[in-house]
């Protein structure tokens, strides 16, 4: 294997590639990236950049000697256009081809776009910074969609002085992912901020005034930030063989077809752990995942399956949300440390008969810690739950 292509360098594209260098490969590798700008982090977009606190330097995930000392055919600015199975080659923007004998696939996600013109999104640096920009004291935001991308930027615009609006669709923001009772919580900590929180609120389209309900209402603002999900980007796979379903299905070693292999946002692979296909979109398993797919593209006879319990944090005003596992269609809460109405407590979470998830809110690492060894292990519900009230 003498010519191995990424295509995407954010995290996962560059974990691939740092991991296969340190696992000895010396043949040419080929890093491709549709920004021109050389890798950086995303989570502290929609924080620190956004409030201001950080400068855009700060974001780099490694120094130019760094890179330089991988030793990458690096092309940054120009997006891979098509894929051709048959051939092994990548087509690219810029007209060039580019041959592999491996190639892993990290194009990551795009934001999703509601009808109508302007509103702002934020993925890149220049969304956040073009946004940060325009978050001056007094100014009306109305944010659409009150995930934890959009409830993070809603605390910072809070922060910064703004009028916030933060309209959700669903009766309880998040609840389909963290639960009911852990929902309100996140709601309360903005209405006690004075932030205008609708529930139920469907989005019609964006205007140059602000945003069209549904049922007609025009809710007027200076900005609006669409925080709606995200769309995996996978258009320029179409027709490519491998196949795309919310993603690049991959199988339990991220494999998706003969030495091609997916990692990150874009990477739906099968989790042995849990038992169910997933797409995770959270910094950590980016990195995580870029490893595992370089080590098994290097040693095919020596794979192993990537079997993660993802973790994931988000900062909100003055709580710090950590949680592990996979907490999406889960059959139970239950509160196993400290109290709700306090903001400081640790919930588990039941899928089946097993422990498959834990969230913590204003509670040290080491509280919830311990949980992620119990989900690894694949802990009895009852067993779980049951230890910890006797420890409390």
């Amino acid at each position: 294997m003498r010519r191995i292509v990424v295509v995407g360098a954010s995290a996962a594209g560059l974990a691939a590639a740092e991991t296969l260098r340190r696992q000895g490969y010396d043949g040419t590798l080929t890093l491709v990236g549709d920004e021109p700008l050389a890798p950086y982090d995303r989570p502290p977009l929609s924080k620190q950049v956004l409030a201001a606190e950080w400068e855009p330097d700060r974001l780099a995930l490694r120094t130019p000697d760094d890179l330089v000392g991988l030793d990458l055919d690096l092309r940054l600015g120009v997006a891979a256009t098509d894929l051709r199975l048959t051939d092994a080659a990548v087509e690219l923007a810029d007209g060039s081809t580019v041959p592999y004998d491996g190639l892993i696939v990290a194009t990551g996600v795009r934001p999703r776009r509601l009808p109508g013109e302007g509103g702002h999104v934020l993925r890149t640096l220049d969304d956040a910074v073009r946004l940060r920009d325009r978050l001056t004291p007094g100014r009306r935001l109305v944010v659409v969609g009150a995930g934890f991308l959009g409830a993070e930027a809603a605390a910072v615009a809070w922060r910064l002085g703004c009028e916030v609006t933060l309209l959700e669709p669903a009766p309880v923001p998040l609840a389909h992912a963290v639960g009911t009772e852990v929902g309100e919580v996140l709601t309360r900590a903005h209405l006690e901020r004075g932030v205008n929180l609708r529930c139920g609120a469907t989005v019609a389209e964006v205007t140059g005034d602000g945003v069209r309900l549904a049922d007609g209402e025009l809710v007027e603002a200076d900005e609006v930030l669409v925080a709606v999900g995200s769309r995996p980007n996978t258009d320029w796979l179409q027709g490519s063989g491998l196949t795309v379903g919310d993603g690049v299905v991959c199988d339990e070693y991220c494999q998706a077809a003969r030495n091609v292999y997916a990692a990150g946002d874009v990477a739906r692979w099968y989790n042995p752990l849990f038992g169910v296909p997933m797409r995770i979109e959270h910094r950590t398993n980016a990195a995580e995942q870029g490893m595992a797919a370089a080590r098994n593209l290097l040693a095919p006879d020596a794979r192993k399956p990537f079997a993660p319990v993802p973790y994931f944090w988000s900062d909100q005003y003055d709580m710090k949300i950590q949680a592990y596992g996979y907490l999406r269609g889960h059959d139970e809460v239950a509160v196993v440390e400290g109290d709700l109405g306090e903001r400081r407590f640790v919930a588990a979470y039941r899928t089946g008969d097993r422990l498959t998830g834990a969230l913590a809110i204003g509670m040290p690492p080491k509280a919830i810690r311990q949980w992620r060894q119990a989900i690894a292990s694949g802990v009895n519900w009852r067993e779980a739950v049951g230890a910890a009230e006797v420890a409390n």
